[in-house]
């Protein structure tokens, strides 16, 4: 078997990995949405904050058998790789999947790393793979989407007039997609509210965000063609940031939209600002976004909070995913 690596620029290679995906995704996730060429390209140009994973396509006997990714960020848990593996589901069960998973575990050890992660659906086929090759399961995460159309506006208001009675505190604000240079450094202290977030088993460290980072976000995201609404939660008396939540709409496809993070400073939590922020991001996104029709999110398992407030919404689970971990030290 060859094991390609290629870049963004590569638009054959490119759109030949986006194939492997897609095979992937409607045999094991057919609920997701299909990858396209332009979503990958910029992907895999721009990550997620201007780290992006670095892609293969594994070939053998004239057919692309599977595509994998490999990816570290260089803010924070510098000791952990995260990799992908997608086989085909023509070709698997040939021991594709393990040949490129052992070259990512060498190119991780080569690095210096000391762990490697990654994700699989909830089936027999994740759980045999990782635990064949000596990962543990550390984590779940349940992807949830919401239907615009079966969400009654009148019980988003109705909700959003609840919260804002118990959050008379504070105020909405609706920010602007590129953060003012002046205000980078206190968008990335709320921002770090995220870290709070449950995590479950894994072993990794809270990740670090400064003004730097905030902005690589969101030339990532406008490189990618991907808006940004960003809402956030402001303490009328002091002025300080207290929460936010932030969606994005891919251009090519504005009907979707991606939930980002949704998170409350723990100094101001118990004033109902994540139900607030959510539905004073429907209401926004009602205003500018009419022609979205859903919206997909994604929690911990055991992020009960923020689950009840997704249900209250409409959100429904459409996917459970496993994540896994194992210690190459």
């Amino acid at each position: 078997m060859e094991i390609v690596e290629f870049g963004s620029d590569d638009s054959g290679l490119v759109a030949r990995f986006v194939d492997v995906s897609n095979a992937v995704r409607r045999h094991d996730a057919p609920w997701q949405h299909l990858q396209t060429v332009h979503a990958a390209t910029g992907m895999l140009r721009h990550g997620w904050d201007g780290e992006p994973a670095v892609p293969f396509l594994a070939t053998h006997g004239g057919d692309d058998v599977a595509a994998g990714e490999w990816h570290v960020g260089n803010y924070d848990n510098l000791h952990i790789a995260w990799l992908t593996v997608d086989v085909h589901p023509a070709f698997r069960r040939r021991g594709h999947g393990t040949e490129l998973l052992e070259a990512l575990v060498d190119r991780t050890r080569s690095a210096g790393r000391t762990s490697v992660g990654g994700d699989g659906w909830d089936n027999e086929l994740s759980r045999s793979f990782a635990a064949r090759h000596g990962f543990e399961q550390k984590a779940v995460e349940v992807n949830r989407r919401q239907l615009l159309a079966e969400v009654d506006p009148a019980l988003v208001d109705r909700l959003h007039a609840e919260a804002a009675a118990v959050a008379a505190s504070y105020e909405l604000v609706r920010c602007p997609a590129r953060t003012p240079d002046d205000q980078l450094p206190v968008m990335a202290e709320m921002v770090s509210a995220i870290n709070d977030a449950p995590i479950d088993d894994l072993d990794i460290e809270d990740e670090v965000f400064n003004a730097e980072r905030v902005r690589a976000y969101e030339e990532a995201h406008a490189g990618r063609g991907i808006t940004l609404h960003r809402l956030v939660a402001r303490h009328r008396e002091t002025g300080e940031l207290a929460g936010q939540t932030v969606i994005g709409v891919d251009r090519e496809r504005p009907h979707l939209g991606n939930q980002h993070d949704t998170s409350v400073v723990r100094a101001h939590r118990g004033h109902r600002l994540g139900l607030l922020l959510k539905t004073g991001m429907l209401q926004w996104l009602r205003e500018v976004e009419p022609q979205i029709e859903e919206i997909d999110t994604w929690n911990a398992e055991s992020n009960n909070f923020m689950i009840d407030v997704n249900e209250m919404l409409g959100y429904r689970i459409v996917g459970r995913a496993l994540a896994f971990q194992k210690s190459l030290a």
